[in-house]
């Protein structure tokens, strides 16, 4: 049985804790608001009072914080109970150049720090699904595998680059909160038409737009913009939604007009629409 240690345990740390348990490691936790750690004891948790006593006799330190300022302060904070075969797992979602700078600073003080995004919500950690990406020392990788094969419906590593796993989870949450932004978006206009969101949501029924986005997705990272939906076509489908959603609130269709106005400007107006990503 292992022992580890979640630093951490809000939403997503929490759940990671119950897995663990359940799979039968002993955990310590800590939260900077003790209540957080404090509702895991049920489940068989201990709770600690500093993130050093945390980490006292732990095998896996698992961080699961807010963003890069503090696991730099937990990490100082922790090191004086770091046992020296301990290994750091970071699964907070960090700022890439930071990330590299932590990777080889913590690595050529003697710490083992392997950093470990995750594409997981609560749900999906506690019953051990989701993605897992990790980049850095691949010794440590390999030294750590088995352990997140276990957290984790799939484990990727982007090889020994300490800020790689930072940007393609920073890459893949464009994605999804850019979606989310559209799917707002799309409610927007609807409301403008009189259809609810629920109604909206029917179009998904038969209408699956992640195809489309694929295959332009593939021909824009080609530089490929022979149009097959021309710009300019584009941008007055994008008038005619702000117009239909009137005064309801939009996400994402202001910028997407603003960027397309730009490149029209500059010429590009009977390329694809996937020009707008054109450096």
């Amino acid at each position: 049985m292992s022992n580890i240690a979640f630093l951490g345990t809000g939403l997503l740390g929490a759940a990671f804790v119950e897995a663990a348990l359940g799979r039968g490691e002993s955990v310590t936790v800590w939260n900077r608001s003790r209540g957080k750690a404090e509702a895991l004891k049920p489940f068989g948790a201990r709770v600690a009072d500093t993130p050093a006593a945390a980490v006292e006799g732990a095998d896996r330190v698992h961080l699961v914080l807010q963003d890069d300022a503090s696991v730099d302060e937990v990490i100082a904070a922790l090191r004086p109970g770091l046992a020296p075969t301990a290994m750091i797992i970071d699964h907070t979602t960090t700022q890439p150049h930071k990330t590299a700078e932590r990777v080889a600073r913590l690595n050529a003080e003697g710490v083992a720090y392997l950093h470990c995004p995750v594409f997981i919500g609560p749900v999906a950690a506690r019953k051990s699904e989701g993605i897992i990406l990790a980049s850095g020392p691949e010794a440590l990788f390999a030294r750590v595998k088995p352990a997140l094969e276990r957290m984790a419906t799939r484990v990727e590593y982007f090889g020994e680059r300490g800020e790689l796993a930072a940007a393609y989870k920073l890459i893949g949450n464009c994605m999804l909160l850019s979606i989310t932004g559209v799917v707002a978006d799309a409610f927007a206009v609807g409301a403008g038409a009189g259809i609810t969101p629920a109604d909206a949501m029917k179009l998904l029924e038969f209408f699956n737009p992640a195809g489309v986005i694929a295959g332009r997705g593939k021909k824009m990272a080609a530089g490929d913009y022979s149009a097959t939906f021309e710009l300019t076509m584009a941008r007055k489908d994008i008038r005619l939604m702000i117009e239909t959603a009137g005064e309801q609130p939009l996400a994402t269709l202001p910028g997407l007009a603003t960027r397309m106005d730009a490149m029209i400007a500059a010429g590009r107006g009977q390329d694809d629409i996937g020009v707008i990503a054109a450096r």
